[in-house]
């Protein structure tokens, strides 16, 4: 009985030593292995090879293909798949807006080769015209394209009136952008453009032909008030003869 009682112990120490020798076993390292992404080809996206300022006509030269990644590619940028042309096909046109260097040429940004740059400056439903200018109708010339100005009516009896608010200057003699840096520039231009809906241009044709324009800058802080003049401006013919008049 001692005998069976030892030979049963021993069995289950021999199987207890086995089990521990099996849990302490390394257990196997399974790797995964991560396919690498599949690589998505880039875009060529046509784009300014150097700074392009408005009213610059475009050349070969300005332009180059840059490769784009796909998910920041914009509906609106000319690419080489879909335009293999363009580098040629856009070649003369005129810049409207200012581009950056590396920016993406846009259509929306250019005008035709054959089109009037000024008439396509226009927003809708506005005119451009100029007036007679000097330094001391323009603030001592420093009026610039884009600044916002009022149009004051002096009609040669030391009545001087307000005849249009908030305009805006589209261009000094032929100079559209303040930023140039050609010496012309900086001349005291004889002409200013400004954009106008067509009744102020009826009011400012009068206004030229009865007496003297002159412009008032306005300050930037100035340029978000829309609002029409205070009082209302109109043109009236009396024995033949244009005036303003003010209500």
């Amino acid at each position: 009985m001692l005998r069976l009682g030892l030979l049963l112990v021993a069995l289950v120490a021999g199987g207890l030593a086995a089990w521990l020798v099996f849990a302490a076993r390394p257990q196997p390292v399974v790797t995964t292995v991560v396919a690498p992404a599949p690589e998505v080809p880039l875009q060529d996206v046509l784009v300014a090879s150097s700074d392009l300022l408005p009213a610059q006509t475009l050349t070969k030269e300005t332009l180059r293909w840059q490769a784009w990644p796909p998910s920041a590619l914009n509906p609106v940028y000319i690419t080489r798949s879909s335009r293999p042309d363009a580098l040629n096909a856009l070649a003369g046109a005129i810049v409207r807006n200012r581009i950056s260097v590396g920016e993406p040429i846009r259509e929306e940004n250019l005008i035709p080769r054959h089109a009037g740059f000024l008439a396509t400056m226009l927003p809708a439903g506005k005119r451009a015209m100029a007036v007679r200018t000097s330094a001391e109708s323009t603030a001592g010339g420093f009026i610039k394209p884009n600044d916002r100005v009022d149009v004051l009516h002096n009609d040669g009896q030391a009545h001087v009136r307000t005849i249009l608010r908030n305009v805006r200057v589209l261009a000094i003699d032929n100079v559209v952008d303040d930023t140039s840096k050609d010496e012309k520039a900086n001349v005291i231009g004889k002409t200013a453009t400004l954009e106008l809906d067509p009744s102020q241009a009826e009011v400012l044709t009068a206004a030229q032909a009865t007496g003297m324009i002159s412009l008032s800058l306005r300050s930037v802080a100035d340029n978000d008030d829309y609002r029409q003049q205070d009082r209302q401006t109109i043109r009236i013919i009396r024995a033949g003869r244009t005036e303003i008049v003010t209500q």
